[in-house]
């Protein structure tokens, strides 16, 4: 009998949490630690092109900054569409640089980046783009630089 009513409370107790509502914060509009005002895209390789030839690819790691007022869990939900502006950008014109094709050109990088971006956050949602890290695919076996030392 013990058993039966220990079983028949644990149920009960069960059953009271399962129909209580859940509140994950304690404020409306609060977030939890750790979700930042970013969406990270995906790692894209990047085509690295001299004369018309594919030498390399460089895989890089993008995160676009949202402004405080934009709402990053709706723009997270897009990142597929982030993913492929970035991988439009680098086919159409490539990001290469002409004194190391181990990476690319940062600069043009972001601008494209951050042009795409403001086009499917909507305005006033992107602060800025940001390059976490950029990993060549090859890093011997590639042509001699014509700019080696130029930058």
């Amino acid at each position: 009998m013990r058993r039966l009513e220990r079983t028949a409370l644990a149920a009960a107790a069960l059953a009271i949490l399962a129909l209580a509502p859940v509140r994950l914060f304690a404020a409306e509009g609060v977030r939890p630690k750790g979700a930042g005002q970013y969406v990270d895209i995906t790692p894209v390789g990047v085509p690295v092109v001299v004369d018309g030839r594919l030498v390399n690819y460089v895989f890089v790691d993008v995160r676009v900054n949202l402004t405080a007022s934009a709402d990053s869990p709706k723009l997270r939900e897009r990142e597929p569409y982030f993913r492929d502006a970035l991988v439009r950008l680098a086919h159409r014109t490539p990001f290469t640089r002409y004194d190391d094709f181990t990476r690319v050109d940062e600069t043009r990088l972001k601008a494209a980046v951050f042009a795409a971006s403001v086009a499917i956050a909507g305005p006033g949602a992107v602060r800025s783009v940001d390059i976490l890290s950029q990993t060549p695919q090859k890093r011997s076996g590639l042509p001699k630089p014509k700019l080696a030392g130029a930058r």
